[in-house]
C-alpha cells in the first residue's frame, strides 16, 4: 500500500523554477502571490523537496510501501530534528567499523551537510517502520558519483548505502526487507532509472548476504580507496522475477 504527497513541479520547467523561487522567499518568511494568483503557501521543511526534484525524483514524495515487516517509508533527514540520533547509531562499533562516523556530534553533521549542501545528487533519509525511525539511508545518483569511475555506469544508476540503526534490529531478516522495498521504491518512482546499485563492504558478510536476498547480484568486486566493495545490482527487467 502506497501513501500519496503532492509532488514538487516537473524538474526543468518553468513553473518549477519560478517555484524554486517562491519557496526560497517563503523559507525567509517572505510570502506573496505569483503572477497574479494564489500559489500554494510553502514553509521551510518543504524546501528538501524541491532540492530533491531535479536528480532523484524527490524520495520525500515516493509514500509507504507494506513488506512483510510493516509499513516502511523514507523520510529525508532534518539535522536539526535528527543529529541525536544518527550521532548515536554511528557511535555503535558495529557501524563505526564500516562507516568510520564515530565521534562528537560535528563528525556526522558534516558528513550529512556535505550532501544537503550540495547538488541533490545525494539524499539522506532516515527509514521509518510502522513510524519508528531505525535505519538510516543514503540515496544518489551512482552515474554522478566518484562510484562510476569503477563501473560502467548508466545514466540515471541510482546507489543506496544504508545502516540498520538499534542493534535489536540486526540478524533478523530486516536488512533483507528493507533493501527490497527500497530498491522498489526507487524503480517504483524513478522512471528513467534501469538498475539500483550498492557497493557494501566485501568483509561486511551479512550486508552482502542481505543484498542477494533480496534480488542484487554481485556483478563484481570492486577496488574503491576505502575498501574492497561487493558492486551489487538489481535490474528493473529482473523486479518481478527475483
Amino acid at each position: 500500500m502506497r501513501t500519496t504527497a503532492t509532488p514538487a513541479p516537473a524538474a526543468g520547467s518553468a513553473h518549477a523554477t519560478t517555484y524554486a523561487a517562491y519557496a526560497t522567499r517563503a523559507a525567509t518568511g517572505i510570502v506573496e502571490p505569483l503572477g497574479g494568483r494564489t500559489e500554494p503557501r510553502l514553509s521551510a521543511h518543504l524546501l528538501p523537496l524541491l532540492a530533491e526534484a531535479d536528480l532523484l525524483d524527490s524520495p520525500a514524495t515516493w509514500g509507504s510501501v507494506t513488506t512483510p515487516v510493516g509499513a516502511f517509508r523514507l523520510e529525508p533527514v532534518r539535522p536539526a530534528r535528527d543529529l541525536e540520533l544518527l550521532t548515536g547509531w554511528m557511535n555503535d562499533p558495529a557501524v563505526a567499523a564500516y562507516w568510520e562516523l564515530s565521534g562528537p556530534a560535528a563528525v556526522t553533521a558534516a558528513h550529512l551537510r556535505a550532501q544537503l549542501d550540495g547538488d541533490g545528487r545525494s539524499i539522506p533519509c532516515l527509514g521509518l517502520l510502522d513510524g519508528t525511525p531505525m535505519s538510516y539511508w543514503e540515496i544518489y545518483r551512482a552515474d554522478l558519483d566518484r562510484l562510476c569511475g569503477y563501473y560502467p555506469a548508466r545514466p540515471h544508476d541510482t546507489g543506496i548505502h544504508l545502516l540498520i540503526g538499534d542493534g535489536t534490529n540486526r540478524g533478523r531478516g530486516l536488512g533483507t526487507a528493507l533493501l527490497r522495498a527500497v530498491a522498489d521504491l526507487v524503480l517504483g518512482n524513478r522512471p528513467r532509472c534501469t538498475r539500483v546499485v550498492a557497493e557494501p563492504d566485501i568483509r561486511n558478510t551479512p550486508s552482502v548476504s542481505a543484498f542477494l536476498s533480496s534480488g542484487f547480484r554481485c556483478s563484481a568486486e570492486i577496488d574503491l580507496p576505502e575498501k574492497r566493495a561487493a558492486l551489487m545490482i538489481r535490474e528493473r527487467v529482473l523486479r518481478n522475477l527475483l
